[in-house]
């Protein structure tokens, strides 16, 4: 992996993610209105640009899973439960399609005993949230089985998409509460729901990107040697 240009295609991420951080911590809410749906799309366009091909099923699902996010970003900018209900669905479908792809080509172990601790996690959420939720409980408690099943399997992946998939659940452990708990308070709550959020999301695609130049490199090297062996 070619670490200056990836430095250089993830930097217009790491920008407007800085810019609405800052526009979060001081309140200013048109900015960070504008900013927000922008992260997903220079989040894949890094993701893209860094990837050694574009042609090949780990593309293909990381990419479903940031559209899917992007999605859900801007429908859980609308109020009303309909719009969190579509933005959860969303969001939903971009933790099946991360599930997928840790499955199928990034898994590089067995996912730790520990994992399990994402059990624990997804029960004591629910409990928390369940006399608030009212209708809506059922598919926030699906939500949170399918995100925590998602960082469960991260655990398996490189280092990289295992903190993402913890800081993911972070993110949304913190919007949960914050959403339905009417005893949560926590100081400059949206500036670290979406810091942990962004986060997450670039390490997992850094995570993604690491795998693929490393699959490339060991494709490479029995190419060379039968290369040689021919000469």
């Amino acid at each position: 992996m070619n670490r200056a240009r990836t430095a250089a295609v993830f930097a217009p991420y790491g920008i407007i993610g800085l810019v609405h951080l800052v526009a979060l911590a001081v309140g200013a809410d048109t900015l960070s209105t504008f900013t927000k749906p922008l992260l997903m799309p220079f989040l894949l366009a890094g993701l893209l640009f860094a990837l050694p091909r574009w042609r090949t099923e780990v593309a293909l699902l990381a990419s479903l899973a940031i559209l899917f996010s992007w999605a859900g970003d801007v429908g859980i900018a609308s109020p009303g439960d309909v719009s969190f209900l579509v933005a959860l669905g969303c969001f939903l479908l971009a933790h099946v399609a991360y599930i997928v792809v840790f499955l199928r080509k990034l898994r590089m172990r067995r996912v730790p005993l520990w994992g399990a601790g994402y059990l624990l996690w997804w029960v004591a959420l629910v409990v928390l949230l369940a006399p608030y939720t009212g209708a809506l409980l059922g598919p926030v408690a699906v939500y949170g089985l399918v995100l925590g099943g998602m960082g469960a399997l991260a655990l398996g992946c490189n280092g990289l998409i295992a903190i993402g998939g913890v800081l993911f659940v972070t993110s949304d452990t913190l919007l949960g509460l914050n959403k339905f708990h009417p005893g949560f308070e926590l100081w400059q709550v949206d500036t670290l729901i979406m810091l942990t959020y962004i986060a997450a999301q670039v390490l997992i695609a850094l995570g993604v990107v690491r795998w693929a130049w490393a699959r490339a490199g060991s494709e490479r090297e029995p190419d060379a040697a039968a290369a040689a062996g021919a000469a």
